[in-house]
């Protein structure tokens, strides 16, 4: 969950870019975590580098969608990205883009890249993190409880300063959001449609309650390309104490895809 001021930018669509880059050859388009915002990508659109752009999803019902109501299902939430990205993206020259998802964030980008797929859009390649395989996602009942069960359940899981759990006044304005991805995220099952051929990076935590080393290697059912499993010190927000590695293995694949893309030069490091 994300406690930072809005950013500043256009409202009531999806994508959000704080800070571009014009000189770049790939983007990486990141998908939240559950009650998770586009400022908690701010960090790692400004440790980018040059030639690759990080621009981040911004789910409804937080920060400059705080008044759009979040879906509490999939098929619902994943159809209208994907939906947004193919109108906005239509260019012929638009460049090779990866998804990043992190726990919800990664089934919402598995499910958007096979969208785009479908469409003959499909994705340069995706990268999971936090997240079983599709094919073993696991039940839930915490979006059931009441207030202070999702509480728990944040507190229990990390990435949440204590102050902000703390505050009875912020949790009781982000609640009903967070219980709706809960929801959407618990009930989650993989949805029908095109097999992914995409290349699939795994990242895990390998303390994470949330998944283990088989669930993470079952990932490689999920696509019929190749697909690669790398552990990492730490529990489910295993991500920021190792930032930097994480984010060299994102840039690594948006620079492959960048190298395949036709008129391609070498890049720079």
């Amino acid at each position: 969950m994300s406690t930072r001021p809005p950013m500043s930018v256009r409202a009531a669509t999806a994508v959000r870019r704080p800070v571009p880059r014009v000189c770049a050859r790939a983007r990486v388009l990141c998908f939240p975590h559950a009650g998770g915002s586009a400022g908690h990508y701010r960090g790692w659109a400004a440790d980018a580098p040059w030639d690759v752009e990080f621009a981040v999803i911004q789910y409804p019902g937080r920060e400059d969608r705080y008044e759009e109501e979040a879906p509490t299902d999939m098929a619902a939430l994943a159809g209208a990205i994907t939906g947004e990205l193919l109108s906005e993206y239509q260019e012929p020259a638009h460049l090779p883009t990866v998804l990043f998802g992190h726990s919800m964030g990664a089934a919402v980008a598995y499910e958007v890249a096979r969208g785009l797929a479908a469409a003959d859009r499909a994705p340069a390649a995706l990268v999971v993190s936090g997240r079983p395989a599709p094919a073993l996602s696991r039940p839930g009942t915490v979006h059931l409880g009441s207030d202070e069960d999702l509480v728990a359940d944040l507190r229990r899981l990390g990435g949440t300063e204590d102050a902000a759990l703390d505050n009875r006044s912020l949790m009781s304005a982000v609640l009903p959001t967070i219980r709706r991805d809960y929801r959407l995220i618990e009930t989650y099952r993989a949805l029908p449609g095109v097999p992914l051929r995409a290349s699939v990076t795994v990242l895990y935590g390998d303390r994470d309650p949330e998944v283990d080393e088989r669930e993470a290697a079952a990932w490689r059912e999920a696509t019929q390309g190749p697909c690669a499993v790398h552990a990492f010190p730490g529990d489910h927000f295993f991500l920021e104490p190792h930032r930097r590695q994480v984010l060299d293995h994102i840039v690594a694949r948006a620079r492959e895809a960048a190298a395949r893309a036709p008129g391609s030069r070498p890049s720079m490091p």
